[in-house]
């Protein structure tokens, strides 16, 4: 079976800095278009996810601005401590290879508690990479806002949104190119959302015993294993302001 075509997005200036707050309701924000919905990280071997996910992207002189909407009837998180394995709990996840070459690729996560691990890989685990988790994508921002109630299990909610600035500095070491990219270039990017299975208990959640999580993301990777970066979606940046005719 072939492998998947990598997503395509064009990435526009924002208009004006953007305020972090997890709130997507700016209006570069409401002029950005979105990805695709997600869909299973083995592409077409899987059905469609039951909740939507889409990102939107932007871009200025100081930051990579990302904008996640997630649909959720139960929100949830018990991870609170930076660099914990967040992925243990529902997460959202941005994977940035700027100059493409599969090596020298970071990562991003983030919870409902606006908890966040991020760490850097000099390549792949599959081609002998260690991951460095002390490292961190310095002067980044980054918001969540729960549109129900976190951790209760009595309420019906309708999803969660993340906010994200990654600054040009924090990436420009491991970049291999022009950091921040120049309009018409092109970075490997893309974004998992996992998903596990629980019951809810008094008091709210926990995880259903010896489950597999789901792993939904913006562009297939053929199998499960985020680290296949030559597999990632394709992000362009524009120099255009997003909104305005081309």
């Amino acid at each position: 079976m072939a492998n998947p075509i990598p997503k395509r997005y064009t990435c526009f200036r924002a208009t004006a800095p953007l305020h972090i707050d997890g709130h997507l309701n700016e209006p570069s924000w409401k002029r950005a278009p979105w990805t695709d919905l997600f869909v299973d990280i083995e592409g077409d071997k899987r059905p469609l996810p039951w909740f939507g996910t889409r990102v939107m992207m932007l871009w200025d002189d100081e930051f990579f601005y990302f904008g996640a909407d997630m649909e959720e009837t139960d929100v949830w998180g018990t991870l609170t401590e930076r660099d914990s394995v967040i992925c243990q709990d529902n997460d959202f996840e941005i994977f940035i290879d700027p100059d493409g070459d599969g090596e020298h690729y970071m990562e991003f996560e983030i919870n409902p508690l606006n908890t966040v691990w991020d760490l850097y890989l000099p390549k792949a685990y599959n081609k002998g990479g260690k991951a460095d988790h002390d490292w961190d994508f310095i002067g980044i921002q980054h918001a969540v806002q729960v549109d129900g109630t976190l951790n209760c299990a009595q309420t019906v909610d309708h999803g969660w949104t993340v906010e994200v600035a990654i600054p040009w500095t924090a990436m420009v070491e491991h970049a291999g190119t022009d950091c921040p990219p120049k309009p018409g270039d092109t970075w490997r990017v893309n974004f998992s959302r996992v998903e596990w299975p629980s019951d809810k208990v008094q008091g709210g959640y926990v995880k259903k015993d010896n489950a597999r999580c789901e792993n939904w993301v913006w562009s297939p990777q053929g199998e499960i294993n985020m680290h296949i970066p030559e597999m990632w979606g394709l992000v362009d940046f524009s120099g255009t302001t997003v909104g305005c005719v081309q």
